[in-house]
C-alpha cells in the first residue's frame, strides 16, 4: 500500500474507555484521527458515544455546533490495523493490559506504523522496556499514560524504555502540548508512575482510617472532597504546604518536623484487603449516591473539571509572561 501523504494524521488503536476519550483530545486539536479496534463494535460504540459526549457539551458547556461538527469530521473509523496506522505522525494504543497481548500488538505497530512516528501506550504497566524487548524500533516506544478521561483531564505522564531515544521523548512532549495536554517528562520508569503511586498512598490510608474503624468512607470522602480537594487542585500538595506558615515549608520543619515523622511511623502499616471490607465500602458509597447512576456522575464530574480549569485559567495566580 503507498504512504498516505496526511502530515497530521494520528492513530488511536483500541477504543476502550480511554482510546475514545483520546478520540476527543486528538480531533479537536484538528488532527484527523484514524481510529481502529479488534472489535468492530467497539468502534462503533465509541463512535456513538463521541457524539453523544459532544451534544452533552454543546448543552451544558456551551460548545459551538461548529466547533462540535468540525471535531467529528476528524475522526475516521478504520477496517484494518495498516489503514489506521498508515502516514500517521503519532500512534497512541490502547489494548490489552498483559504483557504478551502488549507485546503483540507493539510487534504489529512497529512493523506498520511510519518509521518516524513515535508509538505510544497509554498504560502505565507493563514498563516500556518490557513492551518493546526485541523490536527493531524500540527507540520510537513510549508510554504516555493519560489519567481518565484525557479529554477532560489534561496531565499525561510520559517515560521511555531503557532503548527509547531521548529525541523521541522530547518529540513526545512537544506533540502532546501542541494538542492541548500538559505532559511530564519522567526520569525512569517506576511502577504505577507519579500519579499512580500518590493515589494508592491516599486510597491506602483511607482504606486503612474505615478498616479501623476511625471513619466511614462518605466521611473519609467528605474531607478529600470538601478539604484536600480543593487545595490541591490548585496548587497541589508540595505547594498547598508551603502556605501553611509565613516561613513556608522550612519553618514548617522547624516547628512541626518531629510530629511530622512521629505521624509518619504511625502510616507505616500493611493493609490487607478483603472481600468484606470491600463490600463494606462499596455498599457506603453506592448509598450516598444511590439517586444518581454511575454514568451520570461521571458525565457531572467530567463537566465540573472542565469548569474548574477554565476558572483557574480565567484567574492564574501568576499572569502570562508579558515579555
Amino acid at each position: 500500500m503507498t504512504e498516505l501523504t496526511v502530515p497530521r494524521a494520528v492513530a488511536v488503536i483500541g477504543t476502550n474507555v480511554i482510546g475514545r476519550s483520546w478520540m476527543r483530545v486528538f480531533a479537536r486539536a484538528g488532527y484527523e484521527t484514524r481510529v481502529w479496534d479488534p472489535d468492530p463494535a467497539q468502534v462503533e460504540e465509541a463512535w456513538e458515544w463521541m457524539k453523544a459526549d459532544l451534544k452533552r457539551a454543546r448543552r451544558e458547556l456551551g460548545l459551538r455546533k461548529r466547533v462540535a461538527r468540525e471535531e467529528r469530521s476528524q475522526v475516521v473509523r478504520c477496517e484494518t490495523l495498516e489503514e489506521a496506522v498508515n502516514g500517521a505522525v503519532w500512534v497512541q494504543e490502547n489494548g490489552p493490559a498483559e504483557v504478551e497481548g502488549k507485546r503483540t500488538v507493539f510487534r504489529q505497530l512497529d512493523k506498520l506504523a511510519p518509521p518516524k512516528s513515535v508509538i505510544a501506550s497509554s498504560s502505565a504497566t507493563p514498563d516500556m522496556t518490557t513492551i518493546a524487548e526485541g523490536l527493531s524500533g524500540a527507540s520510537r516506544c513510549v508510554i504516555a499514560n493519560p489519567v481518565n478521561p484525557p479529554h477532560v483531564i489534561s496531565l499525561v505522564e510520559v517515560v521511555g524504555g531503557k532503548r527509547t531515544e531521548q529525541l523521541m521523548l522530547r518529540r513526545a512532549v512537544r506533540f502532546l502540548e501542541r494538542v492541548g495536554q500538559i505532559p511530564v517528562l519522567l526520569s525512569s520508569y517506576v511502577p504505577g508512575l507519579l500519579l499512580g503511586r500518590l493515589q494508592a498512598a491516599v486510597l491506602r490510608e483511607a482504606i486503612q482510617l474505615v478498616q479501623r474503624g476511625l471513619a466511614s468512607p462518605e466521611a473519609v470522602d467528605t474531607v478529600v472532597r470538601e478539604g484536600l480537594g480543593l487545595r490541591w487542585a490548585l496548587m497541589g500538595p508540595f505547594a498547598v504546604w508551603n502556605t501553611t506558615t509565613d516561613g513556608g515549608i522550612r519553618e514548617f520543619f522547624q516547628k512541626h518536623g518531629d510530629a511530622f515523622e512521629q505521624l509518619c511511623s504511625e502510616l507505616d502499616h500493611d493493609l490487607k484487603v478483603t472481600p468484606q471490607l470491600v463490600d463494606h465500602i462499596a455498599r457506603s458509597v453506592d448509598g450516598t449516591w444511590r439517586r444518581v447512576p454511575r454514568s451520570v456522575q461521571r458525565e457531572w464530574r467530567d463537566d465540573m473539571v472542565v469548569r474548574i480549569r477554565a476558572l483557574k485559567d480565567a484567574y492564574p495566580i501568576m499572569p502570562p509572561d508579558l515579555d
